[in-house]
């Protein structure tokens, strides 16, 4: 199972990006822990400086923008 945090606080980006990974998710038949991360401390101490961020398993993989479906696609898979 993936942890994945999705830093952001609580923008339409954010939401689309948390709504994305579990679509991506439950097509691949990948089991996730999904959490938003919304306190801005707790997003800065990822030093995360653009929302949406999201983070598997503690590491940092993307910030700024909502990611494209082929790269959360490729998250998933390894």
């Amino acid at each position: 199972m993936k942890d994945i945090k999705v830093l952001g606080t609580g923008c339409a980006n954010c939401k689309t990006t948390v709504a994305l990974i579990e679509q991506v998710a439950k097509a691949k038949g990948v089991e996730v822990k999904l959490e938003k991360v919304e306190a801005l401390p707790d997003i800065m101490r990822y030093g995360v400086m653009r929302t949406p961020g999201v983070v598997i398993d503690g590491k940092v993989v993307h910030a700024g923008g909502i990611p494209a479906r082929d790269k959360v696609e490729e998250w998933l898979s390894t």
